[in-house]
């Protein structure tokens, strides 16, 4: 009976210290394993914190849109004239074509080389300086008149009914200088007082041409004033040597 027990003490001790050392190890496994679980929850956080939230990216991306909208807002402002400038542009469009038209009716009606050498100027600067301001009125949505005011329409029709040297005489005055010295002040108008960029500079380089008309005209007077003077000078000699 000693031995049997002595024997069965042992085993129980042997099984103990087994059972102990596997405790152990298990726990020991368990505490690795919790660790490296720890680690890796550290390393994804510290990915996610470097992005940036949804609530963020939404801020963002909102943003970005406001501000693209606000740009095109402002292209689109931009572009469009002012009811001040609409008006100015609509004025200079009715100089432009009675300068035209009556450029056109000299050239037909006249029998002056200079005064249809003028004419004909007058119908191709003022021409191109309609199609140049149709260009910006195009591209700002604005459609221009087709026709003159009612008081250029009044003298051309006083034109209409003139002929030869009164004819001469008259639309020089009319259309060489008044006319001209109105579509210099409107010109200045535009370049001091237009808000749209492109409209002054346009009324800026018009204005040299229109200039340029305005000492022509005075000139072409002159001339048709000497011719005039001229023929009654040698009427009169004419007249006195009958006598």
């Amino acid at each position: 009976m000693p031995i049997t027990f002595n024997r069965s003490g042992k085993a129980g001790m042997l099984v103990g210290m087994i059972s102990i050392a596997s405790l152990m190890f298990a726990l020991t496994a368990q505490a690795e394993e919790g660790k490296s679980s720890a680690a890796t929850q550290r390393e994804m956080s510290e990915q996610y914190s470097d992005q940036p939230s949804s609530s963020e990216s939404a801020k963002s991306s909102g943003a970005t849109s406001s501000g693209a909208t606000s740009t095109e807002s402002g292209k689109s402002s931009g572009d469009k004239l002012s009811r001040a400038d609409e008006r100015l542009m609509m004025q200079l469009a009715q100089a432009n074509i009675a300068e035209i038209n009556a450029g056109k009716l000299a050239e037909q009606k006249s029998n002056n080389d200079q005064v249809k050498s003028f004419a004909k100027k007058m119908v191709d600067d003022h021409t191109k300086a309609l199609d140049d301001l149709k260009q910006i009125a195009s591209s700002r949505g604005v459609t221009l008149p087709t026709e003159p005011d009612r008081q250029q329409m009044a003298m051309e029709n006083k034109l209409s009914a003139l002929s030869g040297e009164k004819f001469d005489s008259q639309y020089i005055a009319q259309s060489g200088n008044r006319a001209h010295r109105d579509t210099h002040r409107l010109l200045q108008r535009v370049r001091n007082r237009a808000t749209d960029p492109e409209l002054k500079s346009y009324a800026t380089q018009v204005i040299a041409t229109v200039e340029s008309h305005q000492q022509l005209a005075r000139d072409t007077s002159k001339n048709l004033q000497s011719t005039s003077e001229g023929k009654s000078g040698s009427s009169m000699e004419g007249g006195s040597s009958n006598k």
